[in-house]
């Protein structure tokens, strides 16, 4: 089955990575949000992995989960803002093919009606890399679910029209 073919919400394989310093599987709970809303709308989580907010250990899990050829999309949390040590943007813009120019705005504006200005510190992106949807949210859960009811999901239903990103995805392996 293509994911064009099916009238019925067609399930992603997504892959969720918290991006964190300080949380482990006990206190993740923006990743356990994340597994959570996708497996409640019929997709299929791959995994849930934390890693340390480092340009490259985010890399290279990122790198391996786009080359992985039953992975369709990958949505990060955490490492979006303006720390020291916050580096989500760097570490995984390099690796698209394409932007989704349009992701951080909306969220931003979406943030906006919950956290008023602070939104501004939000450097979420979204992007393509080897028909791999990639979005990139801020740590908080609040943030993730913004992020994942107002965009993401609507975006991964192949039912929402006028059109989402279903066609641009991979065929699974």
């Amino acid at each position: 089955m293509t994911p064009s073919s099916d009238p019925k919400n067609y399930p992603v394989c997504i892959a969720v990575l918290t991006i964190s310093d300080t949380r482990d599987q006990d206190t993740d709970s923006s990743g356990a949000f994340l597994a959570n809303a996708l497996s409640h709308e019929g997709h299929l989580l791959h995994e849930l992995r934390i890693v340390r907010d480092n340009i490259y250990q985010i890399r290279a899990v990122l790198s391996d989960w786009i080359a992985n050829p039953n992975i369709q999309a990958i949505i990060t949390n955490g490492g979006t803002g303006f720390s020291s040590r916050d580096s989500t943007p760097e570490a995984v813009s390099p690796l698209f093919d394409k932007n989704v120019e349009g992701f951080g705005e909306l969220f931003r504006q979406l943030s906006y009606k919950e956290i008023g200005s602070s939104s501004l510190q939000s450097r979420s992106v979204a992007g393509v890399a080897n028909n791999t949807l990639i979005f990139s949210l801020p740590g908080s859960t609040a943030a993730c679910a913004t992020g994942w009811n107002k965009i993401i999901s609507e975006q991964l239903n192949n039912t929402f029209q006028p059109c989402n990103f279903i066609a641009h995805l991979r065929d699974r392996g």
